[in-house]
């Protein structure tokens, strides 16, 4: 199964972009023995619109444009919070169903409109807060890493 970050706004060099980079590289080498592979990243632009819900609206289009009717998870502060745990297992039960792809989207500034969170497959939050994009990228790209050491048994996860 290829992972794929599909993310409005684009980090910028700097420790933000290392973290991501890291995370990805580790979790690509982690769960290429189970079969989970890709951990790419795609960084889609800003819509450049005045109003906030235009700006969702230009950004929502390119993203369905990008996921082309994948399925797909929505990061979004509505979301559910499940533990590092059940993050792993929801992966694993995505890979052991069959699914070839999995997409993770992050919206920009504004968020995702409303539209996205209908046509995810689920949505997910780290908590309550609203986070910066460039926090959730690292977040989750940890989280990934996380994963891919849980189900292959590694010790990075201590209970």
């Amino acid at each position: 199964m290829k992972i794929t970050l599909l993310a409005v706004g684009r980090l910028k060099d700097g420790p933000e972009r290392a973290l991501v980079s890291r995370y990805l590289e580790r979790a690509r080498d982690t769960g290429r023995t189970i079969g989970i592979t890709g951990f790419d990243s795609v960084e889609l632009a800003e819509s450049r619109a005045t109003r906030s819900s235009d700006r969702k609206i230009e950004e929502s289009r390119d993203i369905l444009s990008r996921v082309n009717g994948q399925i797909f998870i929505a990061l979004d502060e509505k979301g559910l919070s499940p533990s590092s745990s059940d993050f792993s297992k929801m992966l694993s039960n995505f890979r052991d169903g069959g699914q070839r792809t999995l997409t993770f989207v992050i919206g920009g500034a504004d968020g995702l409109d409303q539209s996205i969170l209908d046509a995810s497959k689920s949505i997910l939050a780290f908590g309550a807060m609203t986070l910066p994009h460039q926090l959730v990228r690292i977040v989750l790209s940890e989280q990934l890493y996380r994963s891919m050491t849980l189900l292959t048994g590694h010790p990075y996860h201590r209970v």
